[in-house]
């Protein structure tokens, strides 16, 4: 048997449908992680052996003045659209009759 579902209800689990175990048998369920608290050691370490496996990036003079190029492409752009919404909204504000 490798998995069960059950339900909790009151503070209590209540298995959907019957299961061949003995009386008394013990059970350890462990409970979903919400995330928080210290990550457990063996964590760590998968991680940070996953981050040693990762290749560092390396570009060429050509390939940085292309990123660097678009980043301030994209940075021009998003001001210029954050500039038109943030009119429009002004614009929208000052409108005493609502648009239909």
């Amino acid at each position: 048997m490798g998995k069960i579902k059950v339900t909790v209800r009151g503070g209590r689990l209540e298995v959907d449908e019957p299961i061949n175990l003995p009386d008394g048998t013990e059970l350890e369920i462990p409970l979903p992680d919400d995330g928080e608290g210290p990550m457990p050691a063996d964590e760590i370490v998968r991680v940070l052996a996953a981050m040693d496996r990762i290749e560092p990036l390396d570009l060429t003079d050509t390939e940085r003045a292309a990123w660097v190029a678009e980043r301030a492409d994209r940075k021009a752009r998003e001001m210029a659209a954050f500039a038109e919404q943030s009119e429009e909204f002004r614009r929208m504000w000052d409108d005493p009759i609502p648009p239909r």
